[in-house]
């Protein structure tokens, strides 16, 4: 993503900041590559590209067309895409992954992995989320799901052969055993497993075998990775994958989260994807200090471009880390329309609704600031941060006024407004974490405001920020930042996202 420490300090972790959960990574000569859950947005499954296993960009969304994605409306959020795995077999890139909700288990195939992906491979005969795949070595091709069982498949047509059968449940009495990877290593077959639930009790526990479907010995030192009832800055640790560096090193990804404030803590971005070392000790891996600060590996670096700052929309296609909730049709959502704008069109007549039209990026810093202009003359719109449909702020924008509002639950109130003149206005968003107080000190504010003429910016209302994190709304995503219509037509000239230096 941006610019990291160069070689022989520490780079930052996590890797891959904001909402990125659910990590699986393959390497496929010098190239990593890398996919997400991205449940109820489309396009879905992020993937991104690294050299070095620190710098990550973003090169496309996997599942970018209707046809291989189907989010209906009705779907509530955090349903939708869980848990891909990628993997590279006989020269193609290879994705399976769960729809929630719809679709079920599906296959996809790429031999770019930048796009494009075939249409889905359905998996009717497989059960549960989480699948993982993997080949024998006279070809057979295993599907492991969360629970966590097996069962063989024709990945060209997505036939089973048997029905599945249980392999292994992880540490007796565990909560969720789920999010299986197999792996061949060495003599023995491994399978890596999330325990413990995605909160806080998560971990990490593995097992081996001497064939892919078992039997499995668990390792005695499970689980080999958890945060759970400890102080450490990065919480929730689970969800692993794992891959060789460069120099033939191995090393862990995995989702983690970094709460603010005082108790219990909330996290607000999302679950993050971390990066940790692992040695290899009688035949088990042992994952080494999982911290904010990564000693920088040993090979070269190779710093990638930030994303700009400013979109213009003067591109015929939104970026790639642009998103949407459901769906993203071209007449409710163009750059076409009016050149070097975005325009939408609305849906819905709020964001409390499933089918509101709303583009948005991942908040990916604790301290940041979003602005853009915005023309409402034929319509309401404007700038919003969302966790689901039941907890956003936004500040929206008509022909002559600007009013702030926040849904948080059940409750949804106007905090303020002032007159606008007409014509186009800049609406900004300052976020920030919150000075430490006491155990209620609440993780960060949200100022809402628009840009004066002369430039400065005039905050209209000041949020709390912890009814906008998992701790309080509840499900598996995070905050993204974005546009969105609430009636008619409005249309965005530019948007700015911009990480701040902390007060």
């Amino acid at each position: 993503m941006s610019d990291q420490a160069q070689q022989g300090g520490t780079v930052p972790n996590p890797v891959i900041p904001g909402f990125h959960p659910d990590p699986s990574v393959c390497r496929v000569g010098d190239d990593y590559y890398l996919v997400c859950s991205s449940f109820e947005y489309f396009p879905g499954i992020p993937v991104f590209h690294s050299r070095d296993l620190v710098n990550w960009t973003q090169i496309g969304n996997a599942l970018d067309r209707p046809s291989q994605l189907r989010l209906p409306r009705d779907m509530p959020s955090s349903a939708g895409i869980y848990a891909p795995t990628l993997r590279h077999h006989d020269g193609r890139f290879w994705l399976i992954v769960t729809n929630v909700g719809d679709d079920g288990n599906m296959l996809f195939t790429a031999t770019d992995p930048a796009g494009p992906w075939s249409d889905p491979v359905r998996l009717p005969g497989v059960p549960g989320i989480d699948p993982d795949i993997a080949w024998d070595e006279d070809g057979t091709c295993w599907c492991t799901v969360a629970g966590v069982s097996q069962v063989r498949i024709d990945p060209h047509t997505g036939e089973t052969f048997g029905e599945p059968h249980r392999l292994w449940s992880g540490t007796p009495c565990a909560l969720a055993p789920e999010a299986p990877h197999l792996y061949r290593i060495g003599s023995y077959w491994y399978l890596l497993i999330a325990e413990g639930g995605t909160e806080r009790g998560h971990g990490v526990s593995i097992a081996r075998g001497r064939t892919p479907s078992g039997p499995f010995e668990p390792c005695p030192a499970n689980p080999i990775l958890t945060h759970r009832g400890t102080p450490r800055p990065i919480q929730n640790t689970g969800h692993a994958d794992l891959v060789q560096g460069p120099d033939g090193s191995w090393w862990m990804v995995l989702l983690g989260v970094r709460p603010r404030g005082g108790t219990p803590g909330w996290h607000v971005l999302g679950r993050e994807t971390f990066l940790a070392p692992v040695a290899w000790v009688d035949d088990w891996p042992v994952v080494g200090e999982l911290t904010p600060e990564l000693p920088a590996p040993a090979w070269e670096l190779h710093p990638t471009p930030a994303v700009p700052a400013r979109d213009d929309f003067d591109q015929a296609e939104l970026r790639p880390h642009w998103i949407s909730l459901r769906e993203r049709p071209e007449r409710l959502c163009t750059t076409k329309e009016r050149s070097g704008w975005l325009t939408l069109r609305a849906a819905g007549a709020s964001l409390d609704e499933n089918d509101a039209v709303f583009v948005g990026r991942r908040q990916q810093h604790f301290t940041c600031r979003a602005r853009t202009l915005i023309d409402p003359t034929e319509g309401r719109g404007g700038l919003a941060v969302r966790l689901d449909e039941e907890h956003h702020f936004e500040i929206e924008a008509a022909a002559d006024e600007v009013r702030v509002f926040a849904r948080i639950g059940s409750l949804r109130a106007e905090l303020a407004s002032r007159p606008s003149p007409a014509g186009a206005v800049v609406l900004g968003v300052e976020i920030a974490p919150a000075p430490p107080r006491d155990a209620r000190t609440t993780p960060d504010t949200l100022s809402f405001g628009i840009e004066e003429p002369d430039g400065t910016f005039t905050a209209l209302a000041t949020l709390d920020g912890r009814h906008l994190s998992t701790e309080v709304a509840g499900g598996f995503t995070g905050r993204v930042i974005g546009m969105y219509a609430a009636t008619g037509t409005v249309h965005f000239d530019w948007f700015d996202y911009e990480p701040l230096p902390p007060s």
